[in-house]
């Protein structure tokens, strides 16, 4: 491997890992301070993620965390920052669940009226703070905060009695989907079912990565996200590149809750998951926006999640897992800033000791020359 190649896989991994670091000491220091062994959570923890079944509830609750990420990224990557994934995917899964509840097809046309239909509701929402934000050049952090209060209350609306909703005990839901919309799963034996989706995660992952970097639109977008100016110059309009990075970004967070809804729930309701959107986005600046890097991410969330109830049966509180993935956010923006100006200061070094050794090079050039014309 190129030395440059080598820096930059250090760069890359330095962020990441110091804001790991960290965020450890810094959960180690308040377990210190508050009497108990700093040591043995995270042993009790990696010792559930030997448990197959545990492994399964966190590579499936992982594929979620991993599309949310993914929608985050997107805008990340234009410079937009989409806090309405939440929104989003609530309101698209929503649209999902009554629309498999609703219509009866064959499952090989079922599933894929599902999942447009989560990517249109999810485009959709997030195309409105686009239209805003190139039109009338409303924030599109304002813009989606405010549209996620206003999805949830659509939401509630969907689900009055006499419009979609089905009252089962004290639970509001959309009614059970159709059978031929339920997606198979894995089936891991004693362990249980890896959502089928987890497959469509992966794949959804390899098409960001080629989209982004493999084609003339991903250029287009990345060079309009690093400066709307330059783009505009070379002929891209950033308007347009603004909305489409919006709608893509809308579709993508569509697509978070699938997994569990054709996976699992099979229907809609106060119990299905929340705020996934909102760990997005730290899922997606731990992961640095790479696609690898936001899977590893999202396993680590996912891992935290689902391994720390095992705390409160040792004396533990198990918001200890939710201290650490705060203290991860808080960490990766200081060391990413930090390692950056590592990097540039780096660079710097580098680029004056060659301007340098050319100097010096030159100098001798000339000296030689002058030898030559005076032996002459």
């Amino acid at each position: 491997m190129k030395k440059f190649d080598r820096e930059r896989v250090l760069l890359a991994v330095a962020g990441p890992v110091i804001a790991l670091v960290v965020a450890v000491a810094l959960t180690s220091i308040v377990l210190v301070a508050s009497g108990k062994n700093p040591v043995e959570p995270y042993t009790l923890m990696f010792e559930q993620a030997t448990f197959s079944d545990i492994q399964v509830l966190i590579i499936n609750q992982a594929s979620m965390y991993y599309i949310a990420a993914l929608a985050v990224a997107i805008g990340f990557r234009m410079n937009l920052f989409n806090i309405g994934v939440d929104g989003q995917y609530q309101l698209a899964a929503m649209a999902a669940a009554i629309v498999g509840a609703h219509v009866a097809l064959p499952a090989v046309l079922q599933v894929p009226l599902l999942i447009l239909t989560a990517v249109f509701t999810g485009m959709f929402w997030s195309g409105i703070a686009g239209v805003l934000k190139v039109t009338r050049g409303v924030s599109e952090v304002v813009a989606t905060i405010m549209l996620n209060a206003i999805a949830t209350s659509v939401i509630g609306y969907l689900w009055l009695p006499n419009v979609f909703g089905v009252k089962v005990g004290n639970n509001n839901t959309t009614g059970e989907m159709k059978e031929s919309g339920w997606l198979p799963g894995i089936d891991m034996g004693a362990a249980g079912e890896i959502y089928g989706f987890v497959v469509v995660a992966v794949l959804l992952g390899i098409g960001y990565w080629v989209v982004l970097n493999r084609t003339r639109f991903g250029f287009d977008l990345r060079a309009s996200g690093a400066s709307q100016s330059a783009a505009a110059a070379s002929g891209v309009d950033p308007k347009r590149m603004v909305l489409a990075a919006m709608l893509l970004s809308g579709g993508m967070a569509g697509l978070a809750g699938l997994p569990i809804l054709l996976g699992d729930t099979h229907t809609y309701s106060l119990a299905f998951p929340t705020g996934i959107g909102f760990l997005g986005i730290g899922i997606a600046l731990l992961g640095r926006n790479s696609p690898t890097g936001i899977a590893f991410a999202a396993l680590l969330w996912a891992w935290l999640d689902k391994a720390s109830p095992e705390l409160d049966f040792h004396g533990y509180d198990k918001e200890i897992a939710v201290i650490m993935q705060g203290l991860i956010v808080l960490a990766v923006v200081v060391s990413y800033e930090a390692v950056r100006e590592w990097g540039l200061r780096r660079q710097q070094r580098q680029v004056g000791a060659e301007l340098a050794a050319g100097h010096v090079l030159g100098a001798s050039s000339d000296n030689n020359t002058e030898k030559e014309v005076a032996g002459r």
